[in-house]
């Protein structure tokens, strides 16, 4: 079986959405596709030669991302990677990546980025694994988190605490190495594709001044709630951290895991959630040098407080 490898054009969105379909839980990997004005130059797909459609496909989506320095560098992230069952072991992956990385040099990246729990399809292809940590451990108990409960109040999110939210996003974020600099289209789509509604997210207010002094993503599923964003003071941290806690054992989790930067007011937080705290490490994000040197994009991915937040996925 052969495949011809091309960019994609507009007839091709109704196939590349069954493709996706097929092999993700994930409809809204489109309206995340549709965000990138230039898509479909930036997609590349492997056309099968015998008129059954499109066997692969691989998407480099443009993001400002944050250096080690907190400057923001044209990075190529690396998403929606597809592949047909009945295609696969045929290394259609590794010659779309290929010109994705034509691309992405040509369009001056300085480097690549994704994230994947399949390493092996990608080394091969020049990008490197390195490594993330989170901190998990079982839920408090509500009389370990009576300590927490402070003068803030903490309430569900809404549409309308949007601006304030994403003011707190970019102050938190503004020298984080590996952060994206989120425009209004991120905010509008990306952020509640991955995340979704507003309501699912919580805020913590200024006892004094009403204003938002934090903001908190966190989902719940099986058996463990899951921290996966925070931007805002640390003071508001225990508060927001008890109402997670809250709110996993009402929805029935036992465990709990944080995916933010263990800061100092992170750690000092963290009993008002977990009851044993300990860090884990991962391998799930790879990086490819471009125009950068592979010093620099190992120092980004590597530097304290990196952090690219669920939230940015591609």
């Amino acid at each position: 079986m052969s495949a011809t490898v091309r960019t994609a054009t507009a007839a091709d969105d109704p196939g590349l959405s069954a493709l996706w379909k097929r092999c993700f839980e994930s409809p809204h990997l489109a309206a995340l596709h549709a965000l990138d004005p230039d898509r479909h130059r930036h997609t590349f797909v492997a056309q099968n030669d015998a008129g059954e459609g499109i066997d692969a496909v691989v998407v480099y989506v443009p993001r400002l991302i944050r250096d080690a320095d907190g400057t923001p560098q044209r990075v190529g992230g690396i998403g929606s990677v597809a592949t047909r069952p009945e295609a696969r072991g045929q290394g259609l992956v590794r010659r779309l990546l290929v010109a994705a990385e034509r691309t992405m040099t040509a369009e001056q990246c300085a480097w690549s980025l994704l994230f994947t729990g399949t390493p092996g399809v990608y080394r091969g292809s020049g990008w490197q694994e390195f490594a993330g940590t989170y901190t998990e451990g079982t839920l408090a108990a509500p009389s370990a988190r009576s300590s927490a409960a402070g003068a803030f109040r903490v309430r569900d999110a809404t549409a309308r605490d949007a601006v304030e939210v994403a003011a707190l996003h970019h102050a938190y974020n503004a020298k984080r190495p590996l952060s994206s600099l989120r425009a209004p289209e991120d905010w509008a789509v990306r952020v509640p594709a991955w995340y979704g509604p507003a309501d699912r997210s919580l805020v913590a207010e200024d006892p004094v001044s009403g204003a938002l002094a934090g903001w908190m993503v966190a989902g719940y599923e099986g058996d463990c709630a899951e921290v996966r964003e925070f931007a805002g003071a640390d003071a508001c941290l225990g508060p927001l951290f008890a109402a997670v806690a809250s709110r996993g054992r009402a929805a029935g989790p036992t465990r709990a895991r944080v995916r933010i930067p263990v800061t100092p007011g992170v750690r000092a937080a963290l009993p008002a959630l977990l009851a044993d705290a300990r860090q884990v490490t991962e391998h799930v994000g790879m990086a490819r040098p471009l125009h950068a040197s592979a010093e620099s994009v190992r120092a980004t991915v590597t530097a304290p407080g990196a952090v690219h937040w669920y939230g940015d996925c591609f």
